[in-house]
């Protein structure tokens, strides 16, 4: 059977239930999620943010945290949640004992840079492996996600767990405990939606799943051999005022569902991946989709709505734009991507290349991709290595926008059609892994490591 006519008889098991108010936001300037307000990456706040930091310059605070994880930081109100692992899978070369396997929950005050506190979370097992491509995901990839009076954080077939934001925890529950055809793990994080949580139970269930935030039970369970080798994060769509789709990319397509009940609405052929790693954005009714990996690829615009197969419809362009797994930002008619130490922006209208900028690191001292990308071939793992390809995804703030790569340069590029590379900077002089996407907030990034959290803020002089 092929894909789509698997998507299309998909067989959804719904569950009535009654929706509260929309999520209490603790703050217009709050960072909730991955990737922030609706996955887009950006923040309309005014606030001026930074252009040029070091470990001397613009740096408000260092933490040492917990153990590596991959996952990015969220803020709520004056507190930042990041999530980490630890006890087992930090050195490849002697991963250690499953049984010695913890993941972390930490509360961090965003002023001082002082944990609040940590809650720790015990594993379920047997878990994959560490080895192959967990040395370049782990144990903790996928990023929490809040409404401003809990945090809901998914650890793979540890399951779902929620605390309250004093760290007290709610509930858990479990929404698979397999494992995906390459054993590569989960990264994609859990979003809300009214009173729902949902969940891409990707390698655990191959499943989309809907848990009800208050208590943790499941409302509803769409499942897909579809959902396998998908990494990215679905995102909410408004396409009218009475109707919202919950669009992700799945290898070879992209999936609309009713986020009410999980039924799958359309259903768009693109880019012929047998992965999907990157998460798509939404703009102004168009969705935008950038993957390129095994089995082709491209970037593609499909018109949002419709209802069954829309690929003869809804597609408004499709070319070979480059993209992996950071997902693309889109801002003002243009699309920002970053590929193996290239800044691209496309336009909107057409998909046509606006320009291609290489980007130039901090200093001839810091890791170079080609180096990076040697050491991961190597096989000496990526803790402090920051091997292989980058996982982090640009974001925008006061017309810069910014983009961590895995060997620790964020790179600044200003807004607009033509390249320019405004600053390249290092919060480290040591070889840390940076696969987090940065957190925006009141004007300071807040920049994730394999062993740092750090806060970039304009410091008086």
């Amino acid at each position: 059977m092929s894909r789509i006519r698997l998507a299309l008889t998909l067989v959804v098991g719904t569950v009535a239930v009654a929706f509260l108010s929309d999520p209490c936001i603790a703050n217009d300037s709050d960072w909730l999620r991955f990737r922030g307000p609706h996955g887009a990456g950006k923040t309309s706040e005014t606030a001026a943010s930074p252009e040029t930091w070091s470990d001397t310059e613009n740096l408000k605070w260092k933490l040492a945290l917990p153990g590596p994880g991959s996952s990015s930081p969220i803020v709520v109100g004056d507190k930042i949640f990041v999530t980490s692992w630890s006890g087992y899978g930090v050195d490849r070369e002697d991963p250690g004992d499953q049984q010695n396997l913890v993941r972390h929950l930490t509360c961090v005050d965003r002023n001082s840079g002082e944990v609040i506190w940590t809650k720790d979370v015990r594993p379920y097992l047997p878990e994959d492996e560490y080895r192959g491509m967990f040395t370049e995901n782990g144990y903790a990839s996928h990023t929490p996600v809040s409404d401003g009076e809990a945090i809901y954080a998914f650890f793979g077939k540890t399951g779902v767990v929620a605390f309250d934001i004093d760290g007290e925890r709610l509930w858990q529950e479990s929404v698979g405990t397999e494992s995906g055809a390459r054993g590569w793990g989960s990264a994609s994080s859990p979003i809300l939606y009214k009173d729902l949580l949902i969940v891409t139970a990707s390698a655990e269930s191959e499943a989309m799943v809907a848990l009800n935030k208050k208590t943790g039970k499941e409302v509803w369970r769409a499942e897909a051999a579809g959902f396998n080798s998908v990494w990215g994060t679905p995102i909410l769509v408004e396409v009218s005022e009475d109707r919202t789709d919950l669009v992700i990319a799945v290898p070879g397509e992209v999936w609309g569902f009713n986020p009410n009940s999980g039924k799958l609405r359309w259903i768009c052929e693109a880019l012929g991946t047998t992965s999907f790693c990157s998460s798509v954005v939404a703009q102004d009714g168009v969705i935008y989709a950038l993957e390129t990996g095994p089995g082709g690829g491209g970037g593609v615009a499909i018109r949002v709505g419709g209802k069954g197969d829309i690929t003869e419809t809804h597609i408004l362009w499709q070319g070979r734009q480059p993209g992996r797994i950071g997902s693309p930002l889109v801002h003002d008619g243009k699309i920002y991507a970053f590929s193996r130490g290239v800044a691209n922006c496309f336009s909107t209208d057409d998909g046509d290349e606006l320009y291609k900028g290489r980007l130039q690191a901090a200093s001839a001292a810091a890791p170079s991709a080609d180096a990076d990308r040697e050491s991961g071939r190597r096989g000496r793992g990526r803790r402090g290595r920051g091997g292989g390809q980058d996982y982090g995804s640009p974001v925008m703030a006061d017309g810069k926008v910014y983009f961590t790569s895995r060997a620790g340069d964020t790179f600044v590029i200003r807004v607009g059609g033509e390249f320019e590379q405004l600053a390249a900077n290092r919060v480290t002089s040591e070889r840390e892994d940076f696969s987090a996407t940065p957190a925006l907030s009141r004007g300071e990034l807040f920049i994730r490591s394999s062993k740092h959290l750090y806060c970039v803020s304009l410091q008086n002089e």
